[in-house]
């Protein structure tokens, strides 16, 4: 049972064909394989990788950028779709994570390894932040088309507000290996965005 991926392909397959919906600009497929390329990538440091990449595959499954609780209704469906194939305790874990992206702010876990699992996921979930400028420009686009609904200054004052957020924090990275290899750049980025939507050029 251990050896049983939590992500079968019969899931896999679900969920893929939610994120492959034609209103996923940035919160797409390709968003999700970059993230599980990173949780592969520092495997080494994660406590449940399994739980991990089951966060991952889950945290944006329901996305509409009119809503406000789609972290808290993609949790739900995680725990629904993973009910019996997890027990409780790893299963709350996984939607403790999934729910810490709406705010990203580290979840109410008491278990170190389960906080820092979740601190990673959160870093990887922020790491398109500290992209090269042209990748992370492309990102800025596609989240824009997302809230295509939303009128020009209603769009500059909001987005500049969340990446004020990001800015005003001591670290935007929660881990010193996210720190060392993102940090410099999502800053740069950052403040670059911030002066194109200020001075009405973004």
């Amino acid at each position: 049972m251990e050896n049983e991926p939590l992500i079968d392909e019969a899931l896999k397959s679900e969920l893929a064909a939610l994120y492959s919906a034609e209103d996923r600009h940035y919160h797409g497929l390709s968003h999700i394989e970059a993230m599980l390329a990173l949780a592969d990538e520092y495997r080494g440091l994660l406590d449940d990788p399994q739980a991990v990449e089951a966060a991952i595959w889950f945290h944006d499954a329901i996305y509409d950028s009119r809503a406000k609780d789609n972290e808290a209704k993609s949790a739900q469906l995680a725990e629904k779709r993973l009910a019996g194939r997890v027990d409780p305790g790893r299963l709350a874990r996984i939607a403790a994570m999934i729910n810490a992206t709406a705010t990203h702010q580290l979840p109410p876990l008491r278990d170190e390894d389960a906080l820092s699992d979740a601190a990673l996921l959160l870093d990887m979930d922020l790491a398109i932040l500290g992209a090269e400028p042209a990748v992370f420009d492309a990102y800025e686009q596609a989240v824009r088309l997302e809230y295509g609904w939303v009128e020009e200054p209603m769009w500059r004052a909001g987005r500049s507000a969340v990446l004020k957020s990001f800015l005003a924090r001591p670290h935007i990275f929660r881990t010193t290996e996210f720190q060392n290899r993102f940090e410099p750049k999502a800053r740069q980025n950052i403040e670059r965005s911030l002066a194109a939507l200020e001075s009405g050029t973004a």
